[in-house]
């Protein structure tokens, strides 16, 4: 067993030298939202569309310290907690603080220690953490910060580790260890000698002062980093032999499913559950906060009987409410707070508002857990993006002390979010009290749909100048459906680490401020976010966050200003980019895509550069919209330097992915509110890509390492990707589309 060791040099630092304590000390001066950039400083302050006298000569907070900076030192305390163990069958071993939902991140993990270790990645085997709450941020999977929150922990571990295994052997040959060296998961030396890590760990756990370095490898050494590597888990998944929670059998459990009401936080006032009770197989039926709990021997006996029990139900507290009243309470808030952007677009200005509809996570994986409590003593199973705080929730919720809950972590069939809520793990709890078996508990699709989570709906007001054909002044005012943070990660924002230097900003408004920028030099900005507090709408953050509906609404009004300024809409961006890696990334797509081709009527290119999670990227779409109802993308190249890039086919995976995402959510798939209800309730008609909509022509290319860091991967090809399909749409149509998406 090796534990991370812990130097000066482990000390988390925000990016480009930026020390902690300057990190702290701009926290605490830079809530301000607004910033004066080049213009202001040429006395063209009057162009700005609003006063100039409260702004602070400071780039916006994300770009100085994002929120992977943030998680980054929120989890430092308590790396050392982590471990690897070395078996007998020379195997090495590491459990996982987080969360695998698809993303790769399992072999990610072992490529990074394989490398250190100096083993083969086949030898390294990540499980998933339980639930520890000695680990607190550590043990947090959410905004593409999981491989920036362990590079450095598990190459110090895993390069501590090498070195006293080297030693261990350099001892028990007789051997100087400057002649040894760590090689396909053993020690190799001089004369042919060799020995496995496992059959030296027991006395390289003994080795106080490791006689070679224990620190980790130039990159110039790396010969797994960097390079291409499939999942370590396929196999796995397309035999079935991957578990999944809905695969654990426990003896004498039961199957239970909720009856749920029909507007969202609807309340049971009475039910008649006689007709349900003589359905086969059914054992119980109770109440729960949520709805009325099945209980039966499988899962369709639970559906069917779900369906005879007679509810009369409060209706939620948006009941009356449907998608334009939420829309018209969203365009209200940004047109009258404050006078930041104006009245009106003058001579020279443009002024334009977005919106942007409800949309569901939807992983292929329904909505499940199990829970066996008995004895006042609770054991859960459940895949928990932030199992801590699912600990902590699950004891409230049953009413028991926090050490009496186990929470065991099980691999998601994705989530984009989802699974930073338990929900199913509480009410799987509540039932398995009410009924003292162990129980499963499943959501149908249409639960999940209907009652889940979902991206908020959105508003948008972007107001700019222009003045010789440059762009003087730029505002953003964003309102949004409120983000719900209460799954751990308000906490974590508002935790004495960020708190003490920042203030009193809520959490919604701290994580808008730590991931969005404008890529763009353009003059006096600001960007602002105004959160709507709607009570039954269930929120989360899904994939990207405010991301993917900032960037679509942004680049749609720089297609504008191109336009204006008779330039290319490519060249544009390119001439107005503030550094030199979007520029790059920018550079390749348009050579790898031919823009400026003819593609014909209704057919059109759009391209979109996106900054996010210390990384980059820009996209470069075509789309078919001759038939307006089905508008189609024919072919992507997308560019992406994410710094240090672990596993090259992993970050295409996650762009193809996001390309997806957001064909779905520009083009065609949203949850629509009618009088307090959600209207969709599966893949029926919540209209997700399927493949016959994603484009045959698709390219990624993953620039070799830029940094000496990684950066951020899983979020950031939708909103790149978004933006650039909403600009290729309105180049194709003609029109100036304002709602998303655009089929809504």
């Amino acid at each position: 067993m090796v534990h991370p060791a812990t130097t000066d040099q482990e000390e988390a630092a925000p990016p480009s030298g930026l020390r902690r304590r300057r990190f702290l000390a701009y926290l605490a001066a830079a809530p301000t939202l607004t910033v004066a950039a080049k213009f202001a400083a040429q006395g063209e302050a009057a162009a700005a569309p609003g006063p100039v006298s409260a702004q602070l000569p400071l780039p916006p907070l994300s770009e100085v310290a994002d929120f992977g900076d943030v998680m980054v030192l929120a989890s430092t305390p308590t790396t050392a907690l982590m471990k690897l163990e070395f078996t007998g069958d020379n195997k090495v071993l590491f459990e996982l603080p987080r969360l695998e939902v698809g993303q790769g991140l399992n072999t990610s993990v072992a490529m990074i220690l394989a490398e250190e270790l100096g083993a083969r990645v086949d030898d390294v085997a990540v499980k998933l953490s339980d639930a520890r709450p000695e680990l607190v941020w550590n043990q947090f999977t959410a905004g593409s910060t999981s491989i920036r929150t362990l590079w450095h922990p598990l190459r110090t571990m895993a390069a501590a580790g090498r070195a006293r295994l080297i030693t261990a052997a350099a001892q028990k040959w007789g051997v100087p260890a400057e002649q040894l060296k760590a090689q396909g998961t053993g020690i190799v030396g001089p004369g042919g000698r060799k020995a496995k890590f496992g059959d030296l760990a027991k006395d390289a756990a003994k080795v106080i002062a490791p006689s070679v370095s224990s620190a980790p490898k130039d990159a110039a050494e790396y010969a797994v980093v960097g390079k291409g590597h499939g999942r370590a888990d396929a196999r796995d998944i397309v035999t079935g032999r991957a578990k999944y929670v809905s695969d654990i059998k426990i003896p004498g459990s039961l199957v239970a499913v909720v009856v749920r009401p029909p507007t969202l936080d609807g309340e049971v006032q009475s039910f008649d559950d006689s007709a349900a009770r003589r359905m086969p197989g059914v054992k119980e039926v109770t109440e729960i906060p949520t709805g009325v709990a099945v209980v039966a021997n499988y899962t369709w006996q639970a559906m069917e009987a779900a369906k005879k029990v007679e509810v009369t139900w409060s209706q939620g507290p948006i009941a009356g409410q449907s998608d334009s009243d939420i829309q018209a309470q969203l365009a209200d808030m940004t047109g009258t707070l404050g006078d930041t952007l104006g009245d009106g677009a003058d001579a020279g200005e443009i002024d334009e508002t977005f919106d942007f509809a409800f949309v569901s996570h939807a992983p292929m994986e329904n909505n499940y857990a199990v829970a066996d409590v008995k004895n006042k003593r609770a054991e859960i199973w459940t895949p928990a993006q932030s199992p801590v705080a699912a600990q902590k929730d699950i004891a409230a919720a049953i009413g028991i002390p926090l050490s009496s809950v186990t929470v065991n972590v099980t691999r998601a069939g994705g989530s984009f979010g989802r699974h930073l809520f338990h929900d199913a793990a509480i009410e799987a709890a509540q039932v398995s009290k009410a009924v003292g078996k162990p129980i499963k508990l499943f959501w149908t699709r249409p639960d999940d749909t209907k009652h889940g989570r979902m991206r908020p709906a959105s508003h948008h007001r972007i107001k700019a100048s222009m003045r010789d054909g440059s762009v003087r002044s730029w505002a953003h005012k964003m309102s949004s459906v409120q983000v719900d943070f209460t799954h751990g990660l308000g906490d974590l924002l508002t935790s004495t680490v960020v708190q003490a230097e920042v203030g009193k900003l809520p959490a919604s408004q701290l994580y808008f401020n730590l991931t969005q920028s404008i890529p763009y030099e353009f003059g006096t900005t600001t960007i602002s976010l105004n959160d709507l507090q709607l009570d039954g709408v269930h929120t989360g953050s899904w994939r990207s966050v405010h991301s993917a509906t900032f960037r679509t609404a942004e680049e749609l009004v720089i297609d504008q200003l191109a336009e204006q300024a008779g330039a290319d809409r490519a060249q544009f961006r390119m001439d107005n980019l503030k550094n030199e890696r979007a520029m790059t990334v920018l550079r390749k797509a348009m050579e790898n895509g031919d823009w400026g081709r003819s593609l014909g009527q209704g057919k059109a290119q759009g391209i979109c550069v996106h900054e996010e999670y210390r990384s980059v990227a820009a996209c470069l779409v075509e789309i078919d919209a001759n038939d307006r109802e089905n508008p189609r993308v024919t072919k992507a190249r997308i560019v992406v330097d994410v710094g240090q890039p672990i596993n090259p086919r992993g970050v295409e995976a996650q762009m193809q992915g996001g390309l997806v995402d957001a064909i779905s959510t520009v083009l065609r798939a949203s949850n629509h509110i009618d009088d307090g209800a959600v209207r969709e309730s599966s893949y029926g008609d919540f209209q997700w890509a399927r493949q016959r909509h994603t484009p045959r022509d698709l390219g990624v290319e993953v620039l070799p390492a830029t940094t000496g860091d990684p950066g951020g991967a899983g979020e950031l090809g939708v909103p790149v990707a978004a933006g650039a399909i909403a600009s290729a749409y309105a180049a194709a149509t003609g029109t100036k589309p304002r709602t998303f998406p655009v089929n809504h």
